[in-house]
């Protein structure tokens, strides 16, 4: 049997701490050579295009894809579970949500891994849905005191502020100067912004910056002098550099970094590469988004669905 998960039935599944876990597994195992992962493949049309993207962990069970369509009515994703094993198709699942929340726990993982100790403010670029899950999961790996959105709409970014101060329990406040977000210890761009929203000129030293709103060359975020104050880069997988990093593009075609500069984030949480060396360091985590985060997601899904026999059973 099949099990089909609609998004509703993922909200009620999946929680921020333990999507954060899950993914920072997966990233490990990556890094040690025992999980595997393609780079997202695209087809675009005149009015559409399909995304997917693929990968398998056999020490958790997983193996499958995720599929998207971004059209004018909207994006629509959904991901494909087979087990490893026996190769069974185990469910199809409605992917929205959990894309947002691991999404979320990427930065959530890299801001636990180069973030000072110390860092207790936040600035945010961005005041959309996936804002949200950025937020949330930077708060459950640092005691933050204070957060700061900036976005180009005020009244987004007040309605942002207002939803999350709710949810979490602190104050979260807004700003119109776009500078003031880049002072905090903790910075993140999540915007569609296809120019660049945070210029390094403005970061202080000893800065975590989180750069998840570009997957696609031609956006970018940052500014090259960003790239250039950093003392660490790395990304998720170094596979996507010439695919998707659109931050790291104008850099990397310059010269002004090299390749071999740029890291994976799961061989920092291996251990493998260093990350943070001190305090004042300036620390960067592009953010694209891997297939394996997805099935390390939709294998947590799966099991809490099948404990709690939430789904409907299809029978192909």
């Amino acid at each position: 049997m099949t099990l089909l998960i609609t998004e509703r039935e993922v909200e009620d599944l999946l929680d921020m701490p333990s999507t954060l876990d899950a993914v920072e597994e997966v990233l490990r195992q990556h890094a040690e050579g025992r999980a595997t992962n393609r780079a997202r493949r695209r087809v675009a049309l005149p009015t559409s295009g399909l995304n997917v993207m693929f990968a398998g962990a056999p020490e958790i069970g997983a193996l499958g894809l995720k599929a998207y369509t971004v059209a004018r009515t909207g994006a629509r994703f959904y991901t494909m579970l087979f087990d490893p094993e026996g190769g069974e198709l185990l469910a199809i699942i409605q992917s929205d949500k959990m894309g947002q929340l691991r999404t979320g726990a990427a930065t959530g993982i890299a801001t636990k891994h180069l973030a000072r100790q110390d860092a207790t403010t936040l600035g945010i670029y961005g005041a959309g849905w996936q804002a949200e899950s950025q937020l949330e999961a930077i708060a459950s790996v640092r005691d933050l005191t204070r957060v700061i959105v900036h976005s180009r709409s005020e009244e987004k970014r007040k309605a942002f502020a207002d939803t999350m101060s709710e949810r979490l329990g602190m104050e979260i406040e807004t700003t119109h100067a776009p500078e003031e977000p880049a002072a905090q210890d903790i910075v993140v761009t999540v915007t569609s912004a296809k120019e660049p929203v945070l210029y390094g000129e403005w970061l202080r030293p000893g800065t975590h910056v989180n750069a998840a709103g570009s997957n696609m060359l031609f956006k970018s975020e940052v500014d090259r002098e960003v790239i250039k104050r950093a003392s660490f880069v790395c990304v998720d997988s170094r596979e996507e550099l010439g695919l998707e990093a659109g931050d790291l593009m104008p850099s990397l075609e310059t010269g002004l970094i090299l390749p071999e500069a740029v890291h994976e984030l799961g061989q920092v949480i291996a251990g493998r590469v260093p990350g943070r060396r001190g305090p004042e360091d300036i620390t960067f985590f592009a953010s694209q988004g891997l297939a394996l985060e997805d099935m390390a997601t939709s294998r947590l899904v799966y099991d809490r669905a099948i404990e709690q026999d939430i789904g409907r059973d299809i029978e192909f």
